[in-house]
């Protein structure tokens, strides 16, 4: 007898393909929500593998009476995610991806899947970006309502990126990707982490080092992209917004937690800032389990929306989705007894 596989949402074919060599593999049918808990509860019942990607709760719920788990195949441990005790006591192993080797070049990458993930995400900032300074979103929902257009319109002018500042709030592996398009823009490019770069390194990421308040001033466009911690919890708030020019955009591929949203609403419906490129929400696991967008958000015309979706390149998803996939394969290798 196959093992029973269950993957609680859409993933690419690749993985899917190598696992139902080895397994009855069943997916989660939907791409508008995630399973809920009593789902996965329930798939744990009737499955023995469980496949994870990064935001996948792992709780007690899972080993309850009646399920028939032996592994679960996940990207790596959460400890705002995942029960470790409960963990611990069920017995059930935990399939940890291997992690692609890295090239010669720590800042490359490789199909196997290195650099992928920071290079999708840092040039999904961008595109929200452009998106931003040309207004793009704007004028598709005014096309597709009116249907009737006057050339070189003055409606949806935008400010562009030629002779512009953008300031990168945090300079870890996605910013140093978005940094690299960036500069090839005619930008000016800010950046602030907690270490200060060598000038050698800020020479070849083409950025020029600013303290918080300036960069928050000074930029037409501020990028958060600073890592969550509990130090970090609301770090961009009120007073930040109130900093920036009444013309510049706020764009946001970090986390929600790290903005203060409602001062970030507000700020957008008093003008206080142009708008805003926001790829993550404060109401996502693990605050909530069905992750959401305000309907103050969804609402404004100034805002574009994207929903947490930084690697969804079919290379950076393919090669993640199949390390995960090979961890639960090697287990069936060697311990699935049928």
């Amino acid at each position: 007898m196959l093992p029973k596989i269950y993957v609680p949402l859409p993933i690419p074919d690749p993985a899917l393909e190598l696992m139902r060599q080895y397994g009855d593999v069943e997916v989660f049918p939907w791409t508008h929500r995630d399973a809920s808990l009593d789902e996965l509860a329930s798939a744990a019942r009737r499955s023995h593998y469980l496949f994870c990607m990064h935001h996948t709760p792992i709780r007690a719920s899972l080993f309850g009476p009646g399920s028939k788990l032996v592994g679960i195949g996940t990207s790596g441990y959460r400890a705002d995610l995942h029960d470790a005790e409960a963990i611990k006591a069920s017995g059930v192993r935990i399939l940890e991806a291997k992690r692609p080797e890295p090239p010669a070049d720590p800042d490359g990458y490789t199909m196997e899947g290195y650099g992928l993930n920071p290079r999708a995400t840092g040039q999904l900032m961008v595109a929200l970006l452009l998106n931003l300074a040309y207004r793009v979103t704007e004028s598709d929902h005014y096309l597709r309502g009116v249907g009737f257009f006057q050339e070189m319109t003055m409606q949806f002018m935008g400010q562009g990126t030629t002779g512009k500042t953008v300031g990168l709030y945090g300079f870890g592996k996605v910013a140093k990707q978005a940094a690299r398009v960036l500069t090839n823009m005619d930008m000016t490019v800010l950046y602030n982490k907690r270490t200060r770069l060598t000038p050698e390194e800020e020479a070849k990421w083409g950025v020029q080092w600013a303290e918080p308040d300036e960069l928050f001033t000074q930029s037409d466009y501020v990028c958060l992209l600073v890592n969550f911690e509990d130090a970090n919890h609301e770090l961009v708030g009120e007073k930040q917004f109130k900093m920036m020019k009444p013309t510049a955009y706020f764009i946001n591929v970090a986390r929600g937690r790290i903005v203060d949203e409602p001062a970030l609403i507000r700020a957008l419906q008093d003008g206080t800032i142009a708008g805003a490129g926001l790829e993550v929400f404060r109401s996502e696991p693990p605050v909530v389990h069905d992750a959401y967008v305000p309907a103050e958000l969804r609402k404004m015309d100034n805002v574009v929306l994207t929903p947490h979706n930084g690697g969804a390149t079919y290379a950076s998803r393919g090669a993640q989705t199949l390390h995960i996939a090979r961890a639960i394969v090697a287990d069936i290798k060697a311990n699935w007894k049928g």
